[in-house]
């Protein structure tokens, strides 16, 4: 079908709209923001994404503003923030995400030098070292601060980030160690953050722009990298299912960390990096009250789409056992190979080796199967050239808004 030199302007100027209003195509930075998953799905024991990481930006915030005007501007495109490698941009520094209802036993950040999941030889002589430590039984916290969503309110920004007290929700006035069996309910989030303080707001610095008053802390950092818990998520006992969003749908999922030191769930996305794809992984998420026992593993980033909303997500799930203490977790590989696995025999301690750590995800694979999700290898860094695959495309604006023009293109064709 032949299209007038208007109606092409037209399209790019809906592309263009799009871009200005739109960039990320979600305002929430929640765990939640995929809709519910394909029936076909099934049960595995380690979900597995291959070639993960790509060459990309994202922009940050540079001015915040809490006002009812919510007039929060991102940075130039001159100042956007280009990345690239292997996990990335989840190779920078993330904050670890938990909603309800959920108890966290125990959990541990680990980092290691080399460890590649696809190349199990090389790998089995490496070692992990646990960087950040909680074990609510001991009241044990090395490396940890537990922050929550009980700040000052914003109609802009949300609730604004605070010390998170024993029971994880309320508001403390210093860093508290979380209580041992602490059950936070459905919608209920604390998150976790390092213990080293971030400088003062501002962007360019350290942390960039975040909000005032708030405790700003570091996230986790690494391209190799692992998160590993022992909890539970039981199953919603209050009734009143319409009094919550999220109604028996918990999570563990990482964020940028830049996300919720500035707003994670604002009413203008430019109040975030999130919508610019500087990055989200959900770990463990029930997706949907028909698969309350199904966990989901899911990518938010642009590699290799423009639906930052839905994701990527792998084509399998992991069950959640009520009434069960769960262990497993997260290896982010150097080779860009990421797996998502429960296992028994998961053991958070000081030190790991990789051949302990390659037996846990090699026995739960044996016994229930693995299924990888491959990622496009993808390049778009604002520059001017984007690759998706063989061919590179040349654009003026943002790769993901030319596909809307395709996709407006191809349906008034078969009108």
């Amino acid at each position: 079908m032949k299209f007038s030199t208007n109606l092409i302007t037209l399209l790019f100027s809906i592309a263009t709209t799009l871009a200005q209003q739109y960039p990320g195509g979600s305002l929430s930075s929640s765990s939640s923001s995929a809709s519910s998953t394909n029936a076909l799905y099934s049960d595995f024991g380690v979900l597995d994404f291959a070639n993960f990481g790509f060459e990309g930006y994202y922009k940050h915030v540079k001015t915040l503003d809490s006002s009812d005007t919510c007039a929060c501007k991102l940075a130039d495109n001159s100042d956007r923030t280009i990345f690239k490698g292997s996990n990335a941009p989840l190779n920078e520094e993330v904050s670890i995400h938990f909603r309800g209802p959920l108890i966290l036993s125990k959990y541990g950040y680990y980092v290691s030098d080399q460890f590649n999941l696809s190349s199990t030889s090389s790998s089995s002589s490496k070692t992990w070292e646990r960087l950040s430590y909680y074990d609510g039984a001991s009241q044990t916290s090395e490396n940890v601060t537990f922050l929550t969503h009980a700040g000052s309110n914003s109609s802009c920004l949300g609730a604004a980030l605070s010390y998170a007290a024993s029971d994880g929700i309320s508001s403390a006035s210093s860093s508290t160690i979380l209580a041992n069996d602490t059950l936070i309910a459905s919608d209920d989030e604390f998150i976790i953050f390092s213990n080293i303080t971030c400088g003062s707001s501002g962007f360019g610095k350290d942390c960039g722009v975040y909000r005032d008053g708030i405790p700003a802390y570091h996230g986790f950092y690494g391209t190799t990298k692992m998160f590993l818990f022992e909890f539970e998520m039981p199953e919603e006992t209050s009734d009143d299912e319409d009094s919550f969003e999220f109604y028996n749908l918990p999570a563990i999922w990482l964020l940028n960390a830049n996300i919720p030191r500035t707003s994670q769930y604002p009413s203008n996305e430019n109040c975030s990096c999130w919508a610019t794809g500087c990055g989200e992984f959900d770990i463990f998420e029930v997706m949907n009250q028909t698969e309350a026992t199904h966990f989901y593993s899911t990518i938010h980033d642009y590699q290799g789409t423009g639906d930052i909303g839905t994701g990527l997500q792998n084509h399998g799930w992991i069950q959640r056992e009520y009434g069960s203490v769960m262990k497993g977790g997260v290896v982010f590989g150097t080779d860009g190979t990421v797996a998502v696995f429960l296992s028994n025999s998961t053991s958070i301690d000081s030190t790991i080796s990789g051949s302990d750590l390659l037996g846990w995800i090699s026995t739960v694979s044996e016994d229930d199967g693995v299924v990888t999700s491959t990622l496009v290898s993808a390049t778009n860094t604002g520059s001017g050239k984007v690759n998706g695959g063989a061919n590179p495309v040349k654009f003026d604006l943002d790769m993901r808004y030319i596909l809307t023009i395709f996709a407006i293109v191809g349906a008034i064709s078969f009108i």
